[in-house]
């Protein structure tokens, strides 16, 4: 096995491939999403130049798309190797939550929901719709907004998870502020969510709100 002091000597495409891309700095993955050919020294100070300038990987996917598009090192090419990189993943996850108990996957569900969610600059509210063994039938973005609030139609809530035959629903929004702490609105609104669907026999699991990297669930806090 390559010692520590071997692999900082490798290239960004050795190291990968002899310790995973773990073994990788944040400029040097975003160097490789960005070239299809092997990473050079230069490409590498190029993808930390950006980092500086959007101050962390989430700050970078976070940021405007037009903004992207012009954005020296990065443009056309660049904006969809690094939405076809949070699909990928997104999908990947989701392919496994369609096979399990999600409330065996908290954390599952949390990162996949992280990254749907916490790179959007407005207020997305979105729901996964599951089955009576609690495996996902799918997941739906049915409400956008602005900076701090999202409006959100309990009738079409209903709808939907009627639509989608769901015997229970996990309820998802982001807060774009970077604080995962539900407000008072956030509370009455999943407990107005949680009235509606509960005489359709529809389970609401949890609510998670998206923020920061990190995710706040009511059920964990007992909020359901």
């Amino acid at each position: 096995m390559p010692t520590l002091a071997r692999l900082s000597a490798q290239c960004p495409l050795e190291r990968l491939l002899a310790g995973g891309a773990v073994s990788l700095s944040d400029a040097e993955l975003l160097a490789m999403l960005l070239r299809t050919r092997k990473p050079t020294a230069a490409a590498i100070a190029r993808a930390g130049a950006l980092l500086a300038g959007f101050g962390t990987l989430s700050g970078l996917f976070s940021a405007p798309r037009a903004l992207l598009l012009q954005t020296p090192g990065i443009g056309k090419t660049g904006w969809c190797s690094l939405q076809a990189a949070l699909e990928t993943s997104r999908r990947s996850l989701a392919g496994d939550l369609h096979h399990r108990d999600v409330l065996n996957s908290p954390e599952e569900v949390g990162r996949y929901l992280a990254l749907s969610l916490q790179h959007s600059p407005s207020e997305i509210f979105a729901i996964l719709f599951l089955d009576s063994r609690n495996r996902l039938i799918g997941a739906e973005e049915l409400f956008r907004g602005t900076l701090t609030q999202t409006v959100v139609y309990p009738r079409e809530v209903v709808r939907r998870a009627l639509e989608r035959n769901a015997a229970s629903v996990i309820l998802a929004h982001n807060h774009p502020s970077g604080i995962a702490e539900p407000s008072q609105a956030d509370r009455q609104l999943t407990e107005a969510l949680k009235r509606a669907l509960q005489y359709l026999d529809i389970a609401v699991l949890d609510h998670l709100i998206i923020a920061g990297g990190h995710h706040y669930s009511f059920a964990a806090h007992g909020l359901l």
